[in-house]
């Protein structure tokens, strides 16, 4: 990992090295361990979880030492890492977990952004809303690997039971909360299917995610002429259905911004219902589509 790629890059990577999973299980595995680009030797034949789980436990050690540069595994870096890890991302927030000063914090933030393990995102506020002054609204941070995301957020926080062999409260606690790992993948892979979608006709030229004091949306999109997109990204075991796109259309009322399109993206598809009677202003995404991010160029 000795240059900073984008998430694009890495997932077509991934992919090329593991032509043998399907388009979901892709998705699981890269949530953990793109960025690695190698042939992991994992255990198939295992259901995921206990797959990963054995996969840890026998190759601690190695997987360690792909975290570089290693003072990242050293205090105050390890805390700060593991704080943006296992929060919402916000800046702020991981800082103070990590009990040190915001100024202390801010510099070593700094460091990691310039080391390309992390990148920094803003709210993608549209300019036509107008908030609270008050409120300041902070930068989420993002790690630029996903197994650096998995490492700090799952694995570093029990490294001293794992060198014991004690892995009981890693895999309970692996299990419990995989899923925003594949979610956050989710949402960045959809990021970049719209912006796919919308390259030939009105391109997109600013695109993620928003927060406000209310409301967080996973996408928030602006093309060249000025149209907003919002979209909404369900990485579930279950077909969205028309009550979803209700409530994102009361978010986005109840934030202030006029979307003109609102764009959905589903692993297990749509409901007959919002399938047969999708409004014009209302874009669908199915996980098979993330297929043409690995054909375009």
């Amino acid at each position: 990992m000795c240059r900073r790629q984008n998430i694009k890059e890495l997932f077509r990577e991934f992919y090329i090295h593991h032509p043998h999973l399907d388009l979901d299980e892709i998705i699981d595995y890269f949530a953990l361990f793109g960025g690695l680009n190698k042939n992991l030797e994992l255990d198939y034949f295992e259901t995921f979880f206990n797959s990963v789980e054995l996969f840890v436990r026998r190759n601690f050690k190695v997987l360690e030492s792909y975290i570089t540069p290693s003072y990242l595994l050293q205090s105050p870096y390890r805390e700060i890492l593991i704080g943006v890890a296992n929060g919402d991302g916000k800046m702020y927030g991981a800082i103070k977990k990590a009990r040190v000063s915001e100024t202390i914090g801010e510099d070593i933030v700094s460091i990691m952004i310039d080391q390309g393990i992390l990148w920094q995102e803003k709210s993608r506020e549209p300019s036509t809303i107008k908030r609270k002054k008050s409120y300041r609204i902070q930068p989420k941070l993002r790690f630029i690997y996903p197994f650096y995301r998995f490492w700090f957020g799952f694995v570093e926080p029990f490294r001293k039971d794992l060198l014991q062999n004690n892995q009981e409260e890693f895999n309970r606690y692996f299990e419990a909360h995989y899923e925003r790992l594949r979610s956050l993948i989710y949402e960045q892979l959809s990021s970049l299917l719209l912006v796919e979608m919308f390259k030939k006709t009105t391109p997109i030229i600013s695109i993620g995610g928003y927060w406000d004091m209310e409301n967080e949306f996973d996408i928030v999109a602006i093309t060249n002429i000025k149209k907003i997109i919002i979209g909404e990204c369900k990485y579930k075991e279950r077909k969205v259905c028309k009550s979803e796109l209700t409530k994102l259309k009361a978010k986005a009322m109840q934030s202030g911004i006029s979307a003109d399109y609102f764009a959905l993206f589903a692993k297990q598809g749509f409901s007959n219902e919002l399938r047969s009677n999708t409004p014009s202003d209302v874009l669908l995404f199915e996980l098979d589509d993330l297929r043409q991010i690995l054909e375009s160029s």
